[in-house]
């Protein structure tokens, strides 16, 4: 095969992967990303490089893989403008944490978000 080529799909998969591994475990927006969780996805993008360009450690493969990786986000973000289902999966909603002055618990624990980082996050909005 085709080394780019197959660096090409490999990129996809590990991309397709991340996507949908991101989604399932209900992450945050990466503006509310705690340290934690930038921790991770530094993790994540160091366990994949070599799942993506395999054992071509060149210039041109490590451009070839990010090139796709490009490639395939700007193919994303339009299909999602021009489809709603994939929107609706990919996206997610927004949940009202905070009713009538009163903290939503069950929503707080469904989401991870524990009060003292919801309070944070909310300090630094209206700093």
């Amino acid at each position: 095969m085709n080394p780019y080529l197959d660096i090409a799909l490999r990129s996809l998969a590990v991309y397709t992967f991340m996507l949908i591994a991101i989604r399932l475990t209900g992450k945050k927006e990466f503006s509310q990303l705690n340290t934690i969780d930038v921790v991770l996805i530094l993790l994540i993008s160091n366990a994949v490089q070599n799942a993506m360009v395999g054992s071509n450690t060149s210039l041109l493969g490590g451009l070839a893989a990010a090139a796709v990786l490009f490639i395939l986000n700007y193919g994303l973000k339009k299909l999602m403008f021009n489809n709603k289902s994939v929107r609706e999966f990919i996206s997610q909603h927004p949940e009202i944490l905070i009713h009538d002055g009163k903290l939503e618990f069950n929503k707080l624990s469904h989401l991870g978000i524990s009060d003292d980082e919801l309070k944070r996050s909310h300090a630094r909005t209206w700093s």
